[in-house]
């Protein structure tokens, strides 16, 4: 099968579009024929082995798992001994750990769901970890609730987009910050309120918000509880702390001064979930939420993909197109 596949750490000249072996499905796990998957923010900073206490897990000289790619979505080809909710043939979406820039990849029963059926698979691979992570920081991180006046720094991003629908299903009013060029597309996505960040300091603003979530990191904590109320939750999934800690030093650092504020601080840092996909297959396909696809690309262009997804700083989602059917085992 043809896959991206990265031999050392880098930058898009690491990555290679060759032939490997097909992958075999373990007992808990499905086998498959990928349709459509997505770049995410984690697939460049792992391509680049950043920050380096990650490669603890991804491998301390070079990547020990080479095929990138983690959003996918796709039809069932081959299921392990133990699966019981999924069969051959099934249209799933899902996060893998890697390797859904290829032909083929395997993903564990539990992170799978049945893929909504009024999108096509590229929208539906650029659900998986954006989506899942503003789910889970809509509901269980800054538990929004109706009336609920809530602000999304980076609002345009994948994770802001899908973040911008959530909070609005959920009965927040919605202020999404972003660049001049954005502004009307953060509307389209059902934003009560935009903000371009290069005219206006939110956090100067006479506005308070009950929740701040900020997925960019272009503001202090102290600037972003300038601008929540006393009692109001700042949510933390950005920031720079150098190669080596990455966005992890700003967030333990909120976390240590939540301990003596009023406000809570608190980092948001998501898991896959096949029920969390679930609820948001259900999402999609009642039209309450969609996911917003910049531009798609063949798999053979997958490092122009991320180029794009990095350097124009893409609306919404970036998403790859799987369409080659190759059945052989390599």
């Amino acid at each position: 099968m043809k896959a991206i596949t990265q031999y050392r750490y880098g930058g898009l000249d690491t990555l290679e579009y060759v032939t490997v072996a097909r992958p075999v499905a373990a007992k808990d796990e499905v086998l498959i024929r990928v349709l459509g998957a997505s770049v995410n923010s984690a697939d460049w900073l792992l391509m680049q082995g950043e920050p380096f206490v990650a490669r603890l897990a991804f491998g301390l000289r070079r990547p020990t798992v080479l095929t990138r790619g983690r959003d996918v979505a796709g039809v069932i080809e081959a299921v392990g001994d133990n699966v019981r909710r999924f069969s051959v043939g099934e249209e799933v979406y899902a996060e893998v750990d890697a390797g859904s820039f290829a032909e083929y990849t395997v993903a564990h029963e539990k992170r799978l769901a049945q893929k909504p059926s009024r999108i096509s698979f590229s929208e539906a691979a650029a659900v998986p970890i954006a989506a899942t992570t503003a789910l889970q920081g809509v509901r269980e991180v800054a538990k929004i609730k109706p009336g609920d006046k809530v602000l999304i720094n980076g609002a345009s991003g994948g994770v802001g987009s899908f973040a911008v629908q959530l909070a609005q299903a959920f009965g927040a009013e919605v202020t999404g910050v972003c660049s001049t060029a954005n502004l009307e597309f953060v509307r389209t996505l059902g934003a009560d309120h935009v903000i371009d960040y290069t005219a206006e300091n939110f956090a100067t603003g006479e506005a308070r918000y009950d929740v701040i979530i900020d997925l960019v990191g272009n503001r202090s904590v102290a600037e972003c509880r300038r601008a929540l109320t006393r009692r109001g939750t700042l949510v933390l999934a950005s920031g720079n702390g150098g190669r080596v800690l990455g966005p992890i030093r700003r967030m333990l650092a909120a976390m240590l001064l939540g301990m003596f504020v009023t406000q809570n601080l608190r980092p948001l840092s998501a898991n896959a979930s096949g029920v969390d996909l679930e609820v948001l297959r259900q999402l999609i396909d009642a039209g309450t939420i969609t996911p917003p696809v910049d531009r798609s690309y063949p798999l053979a262009e997958t490092p122009e993909a991320i180029r794009y997804f990095v350097e124009e700083h893409a609306r919404g989602k970036v998403t790859i197109n799987v369409t080659s059917l190759n059945n052989t085992k390599e």
